[in-house]
């Protein structure tokens, strides 16, 4: 299809078309590169999350399908008190692609979302994203060491922090697969010895950056949901709910900023 130019519905009706010189070798490049073991989304620039098509480059993490269920449960928290998400401040920490923020603007069209990372080409390339889906207009983009703008600027007053934070530790390097550890982003897998160490410092970013009542969500690693629960243990929140994925993993946490 890539190479060919063309969708799936006519490669699977025209089956006898003979590729052109040309087309022949993009196709031998494009396998090339699969067999090196380079991820499909970074041969063709091109990921779908959440409906969307986004385009992808190794600055930034592949959007996964299981990153879905941060923005449905963004959704339903924002919900229950707006259907268009009119009066929300919503901070996407590490956004990468712009996947989640870019998600959350399209589904809320009065939502105020800010983008944040600490990479200029991921930023780059939300943007991007984000004025290929025409929702530029209503997310701001910053440089950011999670909460903390490099400008120095505060943030306005948030009622959601949302990520999907790097949680691989680097003692499981060995055990990552090939396409993630030689292709993306390491900044956006690793987070250290222990995986935890984003989370320890994002999660009193956000207690101290929320207004009370204001809610977290965050992407978990597969092993990280006990040290998750200690961060959380405090008396700053209430109301943690946890969510497994389609594999019975627990996928996202989600907790309520207390008065």
């Amino acid at each position: 299809m890539h190479a060919a130019q063309c969708d799936r519905t006519h490669l699977l009706a025209h089956g006898e078309r003979e590729l052109t010189d040309s087309e022949w070798v993009h196709y031998g490049r494009y396998l090339k590169e699969r067999l090196d073991g380079k991820p499909t989304q970074y041969i063709t620039g091109h990921q779908e999350f959440w409906g969307l098509d986004f385009l992808v480059n190794p600055s930034v993490l592949i959007p996964r399908p299981e990153t879905e269920l941060v923005v449905e449960t963004a959704l339903e928290i924002i919900r229950e008190q707006s259907r268009d998400g009119r009066g929300w401040t919503i901070a996407d920490v590490g956004t990468g692609s712009g996947c989640i923020a870019i998600a959350l603007a399209t589904e809320l069209p009065q939502a105020r979302v800010i983008a944040l990372d600490q990479s200029p080409d991921a930023l780059e390339t939300a943007k991007f994203n984000a004025a290929r889906l025409k929702v530029e207009s209503r997310i701001t983009f910053h440089h950011s060491d999670l909460l903390r703008l490099n400008s120095g600027e505060p943030l306005p007053p948030l009622l959601m922090v949302v990520s999907n934070p790097p949680y691989v530790s680097t003692k499981d390097a060995a055990n990552v697969m090939p396409e993630v550890f030689q292709y993306e982003p390491p900044a956006a897998v690793f987070a250290g010895e222990s995986g935890l160490e984003v989370y320890a410092r994002l999660i009193p970013q956000a207690a101290a950056a929320l207004t009370a009542g204001g809610a977290v969500v965050l992407e978990l690693g597969y092993d990280v949901e006990g040290g998750v629960r200690k961060l959380l243990a405090g008396n700053q929140w209430e109301g943690v709910g946890w969510r497994k994925d389609l594999a019975g993993i627990t996928r996202v946490v989600s907790a309520r900023r207390a008065p």
